[in-house]
Parts: C-alpha cells; structure tokens; sequence
C-alpha cells in the first residue's frame, strides 16, 4: 500500500511502485519512476523534467533532498532559468539520475544531472553528489568522497523480507 501525502505534488509522468511513501511538501516534476519500499522524505525536490530519474527498490530519500537533471551554468556564458529556451543556453549541464537498490541518501543532500548512485551506497546528510558513486560505499562532503565501506548485511534481510 502506497502513502502519499495530500500535500506532496506530482506533475508529469510519475510511475510509483509498490509500498511507497511520500511525505507532506514533497515535489516531484518530469519523468520520475520508483521502485518498491521507497521513502521520499518531507520537503523533497525531484526534478526529472530534463531527462529521467530513476529510484530503485529499499531507497530511503532523507528530507529536503534535491535531485536535478538539469543545472544552469553559472559563469556568465549561458542565460539561465526555466523561462529562455535551451538554444540561449549552451552551458545547460543535463543527464538523467538513478539511484540503483538499497540507496540511502541524507539529509539536505543535493544530486547534480547525469548521476548514478550505486547499489548499496550512503550518502551523509548535506552532500554534494555530482559524479557517480561506486557500489556500497559510504559517501558524505561537498563534493561527496568515499570514506569508508558499508556493511551487507541488509542483502541478507531483504531476501527475508520477501520471502514473507
């Protein structure tokens, strides 16, 4: 059974698997799809409107989380913002995002275009994640760097969880 807040907001095409919850404040725009046993915590931005964004099974989204699939320039050689058209801005970095299985990403955590975050991996509250991040890693920083390896034992869990 799926949760979704009556104070969250869902534009464009967004699938939803099974077992999901968003919480209240919530924003999700563009072309989204989600896996099962998702959370997506309150005041969240998810922005597939350039590109796609995909959320694999067991993710956590902490809150106030963004995720882009677009990003202005900021140097000066590129207009910016949603209302000029692409072709005035050349420094336009897009790409899709996917957070592969068993994702969990902190607090204030910003996703920049073209981004996968592999399966297993942490993201610590507040980083900066603008390259992809190798499987089961333990990220945190601005930008995110690894600073350690995380433990398996949730593989182990999970089988349990779905043979109920």
């Amino acid at each position: 059974m799926n949760i979704i807040s009556p104070l969250a907001r869902i534009y464009g095409t967004v699938t939803i698997g099974e077992n999901v919850r968003i919480d209240d404040f919530c924003i999700l725009t563009g072309n989204i799809t989600i896996g099962n046993n998702v959370h997506i915590a309150c005041f969240t931005f998810l922005s597939g409107a350039s590109g796609f964004i995909a959320i694999g099974d067991y993710v956590g989204i902490g809150s106030r989380t963004t995720i882009l699939t677009a990003c202005d320039d900021f140097s000066g050689k590129s207009m910016n913002n949603p209302t000029i058209p692409d072709e005035y801005k050349p420094g336009l970095h897009q790409g899709p995002v996917v957070l592969c299985k068993h994702v969990i990403v902190g607090a204030h955590t910003v996703i920049l275009p073209g981004v996968t975050i592999h399966e297993g991996c942490s993201v610590g509250a507040f980083g900066l994640v603008k390259q992809d991040l190798e499987a089961w890693g333990v990220y945190a920083g601005v930008p995110a760097k690894r600073i350690g390896d995380r433990a398996r034992d949730l593989l182990e869990l999970a089988r349990r969880y779905e043979a109920t």
